[in-house]
């Protein structure tokens, strides 16, 4: 099933894109920083203002070590390492992210901080209580066995720790429409309900579990990219380099499944008892 996921986040050339489309928008040559990249490298819905307000929500101090699990070309990473002092452990399951993301990190001359690792978050590469903090933003769409991923996450954690998430839950009506970021069919798609991910988190040892809708913040940001795509305005740099061809029918299935309440778009915070 990890090969299944790598290929469809898996796109060629993506890195020479991104350098063009950094040339095209005048940040090359010269010195790179998060926020120059963030348009493409935040890979998650909403961008860089979900990463801010994420970060703006927790208690991370300089020195802490972070894990993000599922962390795409690694934008949240550099962006909470930057931000913090911090030095955050990235994994992912898509070798083309990962040497991307390490190659981007090098750009920004933050290669010390941010290190950028191929794995599964079913089975994480690190002993247990060695973070202060794991984020996993937009992953869990893609996840068979919540269990054994949140038991990673809650494994390698410190007691006191962190563990935050977002995903996009099941709705009530039914099936999403595809294709979507996480899926071109319905493949490989395991949404749940935002109930199913309380009990689950609750299942592997995390308390003081809070859940936040998020969809109108969702759909506002997916509408202004349909606009800008209607319009002809996207920018050199921006998450449709990563989509690839059909990033407007992606955006709009998204916007559409969430007006329609087939998904359910949610953020998670919750923390290591004991």
């Amino acid at each position: 099933m990890q090969d299944s996921v790598s290929d469809h986040w898996g796109k060629d050339e993506v890195y020479d894109r991104i350098i063009s489309a950094l040339e095209s928008s005048g940040k090359l040559p010269g010195k790179l920083t998060v926020e120059d990249l963030a348009p493409v490298d935040q890979f998650h819905a909403r961008g860089l203002p979900a990463t801010i307000e994420l970060a703006d929500r927790l208690p991370v101090k300089s020195g802490d070590l972070l894990v993000d699990i599922g962390c795409g070309i690694g934008g949240p990473a550099r962006y909470f390492a930057h931000r913090f002092g911090c030095r955050v452990f990235g994994i992912d399951v898509t070798p083309s992210f990962v040497d991307i993301g390490n190659r981007l990190s090098a750009l920004l001359e933050m290669e010390q901080d941010v290190v950028i690792e191929l794995g599964d978050g079913h089975r994480l590469p690190y002993p247990d209580n060695m973070f202060d903090g794991a984020i996993s933003q937009h992953v869990t769409m893609n996840v068979a066995d919540r269990r054994q991923f949140f038991g990673e996450a809650w494994r390698v954690l410190k007691p006191g720790g962190f563990f935050t998430l977002s995903e996009h839950a099941l709705g009530p009506e039914g099936a999403p429409h595809h294709p979507l970021p996480w899926s071109a069919d319905g493949s490989h798609e395991y949404l749940v309900s935002p109930e199913e991910t309380r009990a689950c988190l609750e299942d592997c040892g995390f308390a003081d579990i809070h859940i936040e809708a998020t969809g109108e913040k969702y759909l506002a940001g997916y509408r202004r990219a349909l606009e800008l795509a209607e319009r002809g305005e996207l920018p050199p740099l921006g998450l449709h380099i990563l989509l690839g061809e059909n990033s407007s029918e992606i955006v709009r299935n998204a916007a559409r499944n969430i007006e329609e309440r087939r998904t359910h778009p949610i953020h998670v915070i919750c923390s290591k008892t004991g």
